[in-house]
């Protein structure tokens, strides 16, 4: 059976193209997805025009999402015919990834769709759907709770942010959505933000310890303004850190932990383990879905239209969830 598939040829740039490919060319596994929607991730931009080194093998199709249904499986679990998604993983990094109409993976990285999730729906929500369940699901474990205060949420026009300003809000916080694209805030509003700031609008200062104005955070950007939002954050406030935008390193003093016991949450959705995997796409699909789901859809492509996109999100020229199209 030929199918079409993007794929990485070897390590570099621009080395991803459109194939036709064989099953048994895919890596091995014991559960075959007919793959009908994946999304693009930042992961998955880096990986497409080579400029992160997020595949570990070559050559290899990227995609760090994909939802469709069980093509064949060895598995009782997963009969043909069911609806499934897989998420991380190592999906689109060790394994042939989500952007093919075609996917094989270990049947212990497979979800069935839980409640009433389309494979569309599913992919909606993708890995920065599923990280932001992972960390509402931290947060609230560790008793954030709205009256401790507004919840900043910065990189806010991204994935992650727009469907955490959307959920935060869905349960009673107040949000305050940072985000460089001054022609998002209208969206950002309508989405549940209380507020809508640029990033230099937040007035961070430099002292150890700042006056307390916020609950807490979901922190896209690092670097600087984790550093600075930690001065702000209230009494036993969380600041889980999703992402490193402007980079990879921040500095900051032990003051906000050791004087207002404020967490840092680390979020990391690829190998998150499957009970809690499970639980929180059941959560997604139910108590903390939003009120719609279309309106974090930028764009719906064709595979032939991936590796131009990628190069516009790696551009910072997108916004919200960009799908992908397999069938």
């Amino acid at each position: 059976m030929t199918f079409r598939a993007l794929r990485v040829l070897k390590d570099g740039v621009n080395q991803s193209q459109l194939v036709s490919m064989e099953l048994d060319q895919l890596a091995p596994g014991n559960v075959l997805i007919e793959a009908a929607w994946s999304s693009i991730n930042y992961k998955d931009a880096l990986a497409i025009t080579g400029r992160g080194k997020i595949l570990k093998t070559y050559p290899a199709n990227p995609g760090i999402d994909v939802a469709g249904v069980v093509k064949e499986s060895d598995d009782p679990r997963y009969p043909a015919g069911m609806p499934v998604l897989v998420t991380g993983c190592g999906l689109g990094e060790n394994q042939d990834g989500g952007l093919a109409q075609y996917v094989r993976v270990p049947a212990e990285w497979v979800i069935p769709l839980p409640g009433d999730l389309s494979p569309r729906d599913a992919m909606i929500f993708g890995t920065a759907g599923f990280t932001v369940g992972i960390c509402l699901h931290r947060l609230l474990l560790n008793d954030q709770t709205p009256d401790k205060g507004p919840m900043v949420v910065t990189g806010a026009s991204g994935g992650v942010g727009s469907l955490a300003v959307a959920m935060l809000s869905k349960l009673g916080f107040e949000v305050v959505a940072v985000s460089g694209k001054v022609e998002q805030k209208k969206a950002l509003l309508e989405l549940g933000a209380a507020k809508v700031l640029r990033p230099e609008e937040l007035e961070l200062g430099t002292r150890p310890l700042e006056t307390v104005r916020f609950g807490g955070a979901i922190d896209n950007v690092g670097g600087s303004m984790l550093e600075g939002i930690l001065r702000h954050v209230n009494l036993w406030g969380n600041v889980a850190s999703v992402g490193l935008a402007s980079g990879h390193e921040f500095s900051a003093t032990v003051m906000p932990f050791i004087l207002r016991g404020v967490s840092i949450l680390g979020i990391s959705s690829a190998n998150c383990p499957r009970p809690l995997r499970e639980e929180i796409w059941k959560k997604l699909s139910g108590a903390w879905r939003p009120r719609s789901l279309d309106v974090f859809v930028n764009r719906e492509i064709g595979l032939d239209e991936v590796r131009e996109t990628a190069e516009q999100m790696l551009s910072r020229q997108t916004t919200g969830r960009t799908l992908v199209r397999l069938r």
